[in-house]
């Protein structure tokens, strides 16, 4: 059968799925077992004779988000934040991944411009960083601790008032994707070309590696967790810049929620972030390379293996329950 007449067959079939799925037909637990069960022959069908057609793409995220709705069980439900983070986050990323990839591609480009743009205009450092930060980092740097500047204010009020900052810098990245991701990248672009020039600064300064064992402590935390709060706005926008088989609205409905549910989950990891900088990294001077190593290793492994492998993880053993 062609791929076209398939479609047309089944396309008010599976415009009942998409009611069912997204609450606005009422469905019982055994008619959408029975929905599933039919859903699941189409994509055996689909994945047989259309192999890397689009349909396949969409009834695979049907059949995800309808086995989601009738597996949930009791212990799921009654431990909510368990299952948001093990379970429901790493298989919207599974999902997204491909976000993800457009968001660290661009960033880490556009933090490259920033260091070549740093290199080759002597004025472009104190242009992004500012007069203040850069000289008070100099004298910083003829002391003997480049990364001083982070000792200054109290161990919480530093914590608090750098974790509300990252936070908002977060949400912006999330939240100008509703202009079709354009804001996000604009967000992005502004904090890549900022570290570009910062960590050439230090490089410029002969003293990087020591720039790195401070910064890094909390930055691996804090700048993963912007990248994938761009991955997220970027989200956003393609709901609304391509729905796809959806209407407009119902596919930004859907980008919105997948969405933040991404963006929510690196709270955690940007409130750790903070507090790495308020306590641990105005003492990176004196602690030992393996230690401030360790720190940075440990916290990006973290980071890493939550939003880059253990989403193939969960989706593999999702696919194997089914």
């Amino acid at each position: 059968m062609r791929e076209i007449a398939f479609i047309k067959i089944n396309k008010y079939k599976w415009l009942e799925f998409e009611q069912a799925i997204f609450g606005k037909a009422k469905k019982n637990p055994d008619e959408m077992a029975n929905l599933y069960i039919q859903l699941m022959n189409d994509l055996s069908y689909a994945q047989t004779y259309y192999t890397k057609s689009k349909t396949v793409v969409y009834l695979n995220y049907l059949a995800s988000h309808i086995y989601q709705k009738i597996y949930k069980t009791k212990r799921t439900e009654s431990n909510r934040l368990v299952y948001f983070f093990k379970t429901e986050v790493p298989l919207i990323l599974y999902d997204y991944r491909r976000y993800l990839v457009y968001a660290f591609v661009l960033f880490f480009v556009t933090v490259f411009i920033g260091a070549i743009s740093a290199r080759y205009d002597a004025d472009f450092i104190r242009l992004i960083l500012g007069d203040s930060y850069v000289n008070t980092t100099l004298e910083n740097i003829k002391a003997g601790n480049p990364v001083a500047i982070y000792k200054s204010g109290s161990n919480w009020g530093s914590f608090i008032g750098i974790t509300f900052n990252n936070l908002k810098v977060g949400m912006m990245c999330y939240i100008f994707g509703i202009f079709g991701g354009i804001g996000t990248f604009y967000i992005s672009l502004q904090n890549a070309i900022m570290l570009g020039s910062f960590q050439y600064f230090f490089l410029q300064q002969g003293v990087f590696w020591k720039s790195v064992r401070g910064i890094w402590i909390h930055g691996s935390m804090e700048i993963f967790g912007i990248v994938i709060e761009t991955a997220a706005g970027y989200i956003l926008g393609a709901s609304i810049l391509f729905p796809k088989t959806y209407s407009r609205m119902n596919s930004f409905k859907i980008g919105f929620k997948n969405s933040f549910k991404i963006f929510l989950s690196t709270v955690p990891f940007t409130i750790a972030a903070g507090f790495l900088e308020g306590f641990i990294t105005r003492y990176s001077i004196d602690m030992p390379n393996w230690l401030s190593s360790f720190i940075i290793l440990f916290t990006l492994a973290i980071i890493s293996f939550y939003y880059l492998i253990y989403p193939f993880i969960v989706h593999q053993k999702t696919q194997a329950i089914q």
